[in-house]
């Protein structure tokens, strides 16, 4: 362009002669520069500007959108890791509690066990106390039995009737010799 400006220095025609040949009108060719102007002003505030702010807006909620989207798959993991944890924390709270139910149903067990053993020791007790208590009154009938037989034997033999003195010392050596 500066060549072209240092011709047109040398040569005072030559904006003349182009201005003819192209047929330049410098009042019109001055009225449509500026009207370009005006319709580029206008067109950037009515038309581009408010693109350039759809644009810019829609840009800055797809840009918020993508941050809410990385905080929500962050949120999402935290909560998987949580529910992870929580999920391990039950499953050994119920182990726990299984063997807690364990133990307990063995101490129970043996207890009752226990209990079963010292109820039957105890009956087994009252049974032979009731049997030594048959024993001695059997032992202790059989004595009376016996002794009656005895006098009742010796009497009917001997032909006389017997005295309770006599009847008490038949009694005793009869005993005497069965006891030993």
């Amino acid at each position: 362009m500066t060549t072209f400006l240092a011709v047109a220095a040398e040569n005072p025609g030559v904006l003349e002669t182009i201005s003819k040949t192209f047929g330049l009108n410098w009042p019109f060719f001055i009225a449509q520069v500026v009207n370009f102007i005006v319709v580029i002003i206008i067109l950037k505030k009515f038309a581009f500007g408010p693109v350039q702010a759809i644009l810019i807006e829609r840009k800055t909620r797809i840009a918020a959108g993508e941050a809410k989207l990385k905080q929500i798959e962050k949120q999402l993991a935290d909560s998987e890791a949580n529910t992870a944890a929580a999920i391990a924390k039950a499953n050994e709270e119920a182990v726990r509690l299984v063997n807690e139910a364990r133990h307990g149903a063995a101490v129970f067990t043996e207890q009752k066990s226990q209990e079963a053993i010292a109820q039957a020791q105890q009956i087994l007790t009252k049974a032979e106390a009731a049997a030594k208590a048959d024993r001695e009154r059997l032992h202790t009938e059989l004595k009376r039995e016996f002794g009656r037989l005895v006098a009742q034997t010796t009497s009917q033999v001997t032909g006389k009737i017997l005295t309770a003195d006599d009847q008490v010392r038949i009694n005793e050596d009869a005993l005497a010799k069965v006891e030993a």
